[in-house]
């Protein structure tokens, strides 16, 4: 095993781990984190002109995205989840535009989008809702999305 594919397989066991132990409301951080990650990773793909790699990094973000869109509870988050799961379809779309355009304006975009979402989830941590809701973990939606 050479060092790079070392660091990889630590990487992913150090990841796995923080997804067996994060709370609910962790989880959704940690996605919203994976997908700013690969949104980044996919800029400096397009600035350098690696095509195929900004082509997996964006459609890493887009799958992130919909872990996030299926995590939304419709019954119990009415409105808010209908105006959330209609946000992650654009950027998922403004994403796909990104990369056919070959446009940081629009990666750029996405990106403040997500920001000010998590900016928002990341000010709830302390609500007690939050953690009575994180007294019970379901890891199942963000295994898949962070790798």
């Amino acid at each position: 095993m050479n060092s790079k594919s070392a660091i990889q397989q630590y990487t992913l066991s150090s990841r796995q781990a923080d997804v067996a132990a994060a709370s609910p409301h962790r989880l959704i951080q940690m996605l919203m984190e994976g997908a700013l990650e690969k949104i980044a990773i996919a800029k400096g793909h397009m600035e350098r002109r690696e095509i195929a790699e900004k082509g997996k990094a964006i459609s890493w973000a887009i799958e992130i995205l919909e872990g996030l869109r299926m995590s939304l509870d419709q019954e119990a988050g009415g409105e808010l989840a209908a105006n959330l799961e209609a946000l992650y379809d654009y950027m998922g779309i403004t994403l796909l535009e990104a990369n056919k355009e070959n446009s940081g304006e629009k990666l750029d975009e996405v990106s403040r989008l997500l920001k000010g979402i998590k900016s928002a989830w990341d000010a709830i941590a302390d609500d007690p809702a939050v953690l009575a809701m994180n007294t019970t973990t379901d890891s199942t939606i963000v295994s898949a999305s962070v790798r």
